[in-house]
């Protein structure tokens, strides 16, 4: 499904959802910043095999998985995701935002572009809490979100170690769609 299009100086640029054939650029961009940033706390990039099982899985439980590509090339310029927040049932109208943008593809608005879709999409599916968990090694993440509406929750201090160092993590939350404010839809009730 094809969620928006954005006309640049250079070209056409999509978000729609990912496919198996995006897994070779997803795994690239993610690798980059496994090995190069504490953008995440994972250690060792996962190879496409793993990456396509997470992908898989994700959408197999009802959540959305996009990638921003350029059309007159066709790459994959960033991609975005969103997963239960926590593991029990409760969380199941909760969701953690997850984005990565191509390192040569930076400050182009295509970060904004795919939360925006991402939100979009977790509000169309019903969800009603959106939370991004954010390393400090990052601010310039911490501002994408704010400009997206998520608002700052609280910090875990010292939470994860990376390149020799403890890091802080920043846990930022928006309202999804209607919010506490009604219900929640049966669709998601067990």
């Amino acid at each position: 499904m094809v969620y928006s299009m954005f006309v640049t100086m250079t070209g056409q640029l999509t978000i729609c959802d990912a496919t198996s054939g995006d897994v070779a650029a997803i795994t690239a961009i993610y690798a980059h910043y496994v090995l190069e940033s504490s953008a995440t706390f994972e250690t060792d990039p996962p190879d496409e095999v793993e990456v396509e099982r997470r992908m898989r899985e994700q959408l197999a439980q009802g959540y959305p998985f996009l990638v921003m590509r350029d059309d007159l090339d066709g790459r994959v310029l960033g991609y975005g995701f969103a997963q239960r927040y926590g593991p029990r049932i409760g969380y199941r109208y909760s969701v953690e935002t997850t984005i990565y943008v191509s390192c040569d593809s930076l400050n182009r608005g295509i970060g904004s572009a795919l939360l925006q879709g991402l939100v979009a999409e977790c509000e169309r599916r019903g969800f009603r809490q959106a939370f991004a968990v954010i390393a400090a090694s990052e601010p310039a993440s911490v501002v994408l979100h704010a400009r997206a509406g998520f608002l700052p929750v609280g910090t875990l201090t010292a939470a994860g170690w990376k390149h020799g160092q403890w890091i802080d993590v920043f846990l930022m939350q928006r309202s999804l769609g209607e919010g506490s404010e009604t219900l929640p839809e049966s669709r998601f009730a067990s």
